[in-house]
């Protein structure tokens, strides 16, 4: 196991950064090796941000039912065939189950490790294969149009190592979505792209329907739950992105030890930055090796949310404790 340390090593990305602060890269983060662990492997590294810890029983509104049914099997046939990977899997959602049996999926494109170590996620994070896959867009694209998608949700992993952060990646998946499926909407989920504004341009030039970056937390958390993010620079990207005419969307957890207030600021913040669409859900633990939850939040309080969100000026505030970002996106266009 490892742990993180920053070095004093100077950012060598070329494009223009618009931050306070210089992007880091994951070269810029030393790995200090634990007293007494090993590495789990030669490829992945496995950073814990927390010692292991004892998970919580779930109260009975965070009962799902397994994912089931011929129209699953058939997605998850489909996805192994083209060779894909969904974030539905990686982040192990609560809702694969339903959206699967439905016949909606949400692709992770850029490969399936991150070069970011947030604190909720289950996603591998380690070195990424150097490299863009330039036919990943097609097999998404195909995939789609079997699948029957009319709203097709794309996100990725971080791709820090990169100046581009992948970043073509996803302009060229909107294209070929758009090419394969004439009519059909199109949702990314991006990274903040490390405050490299040209490189969220690419993505933006595409003109998706909806525009999503999740800011997560609120700012007092982000050295737990986003330590190698920043809480300004990802309301910048929503900030640029509706300036430009975008939809835009972004979503958070709670449970994490955030208080009413805070959220109510966050909220604010969102307006400020002309964010259309909201997303609250509840934190779930992945592993015991992630952040542990501080309070099952009751279904009574995320009514609440969604009702201040709204009265302040957020079109639609999509709320419950089994809420996700990619959750009936279709309805957020």
């Amino acid at each position: 196991m490892y742990e993180r340390g920053c070095t004093t090593a100077q950012d060598p990305a070329t494009l223009t950064a618009h931050t306070t602060s210089s992007p880091r890269l994951p070269g810029q983060i030393t790995l200090r090796k634990r007293h007494g662990m090993k590495a789990a492997s030669n490829q992945f590294m496995a950073l814990p941000v927390v010692e292991k810890t004892q998970r919580q029983r779930r109260p009975d509104w965070l009962r799902v039912k397994l994912p089931y049914g011929a129209t699953y099997r058939k997605i998850v046939q489909l996805i192994d065939e083209h060779n894909l990977h969904t974030v539905c899997q990686s982040a192990r959602c609560p809702n694969m189950g339903e959206c699967w049996t439905a016949g909606t999926a949400t692709f992770m494109i850029l490969g399936n490790v991150c070069t970011r170590s947030c604190g909720f996620c289950a996603v591998k994070t380690g070195r990424p294969d150097p490299g863009l896959d330039w036919d990943e867009p097609r097999r998404v694209a195909e995939a789609a149009r079997i699948m029957g998608l009319r709203h097709v949700v794309v996100t990725s992993v971080n791709r820090d190592e990169r100046k581009d952060g992948g970043a073509p990646i996803f302009a060229e998946t909107i294209r070929r979505v758009r090419e394969q499926i004439p009519g059909c909407t199109v949702e990314v989920l991006i990274p903040d792209f490390r405050g490299l504004w040209d490189a969220l341009q690419i993505v933006l030039d595409e003109r998706p329907e909806i525009l999503n970056h999740n800011v997560e937390s609120v700012p007092r958390l982000y050295r737990q739950v986003r330590p190698q993010a920043n809480y300004e620079r990802s309301l910048e990207v929503l900030r640029i992105s509706k300036a430009q005419g975008l939809r835009t969307k972004s979503g958070i957890m709670v449970g994490l030890g955030e208080t009413e207030e805070e959220v109510h600021t966050l909220m604010d913040d969102f307006v400020t930055a002309g964010v259309d669409v909201m997303t609250i859900g509840q934190y779930l633990q992945p592993t015991k090796l992630h952040l542990p939850v501080v309070e099952f939040v009751h279904p009574d309080m995320f009514a609440a949310y969604k009702e201040v969100g709204e009265a302040k000026g957020i079109e639609h505030v999509e709320s419950g404790p089994l809420v996700r970002s990619s959750y009936h996106a279709e309805r957020h266009v």
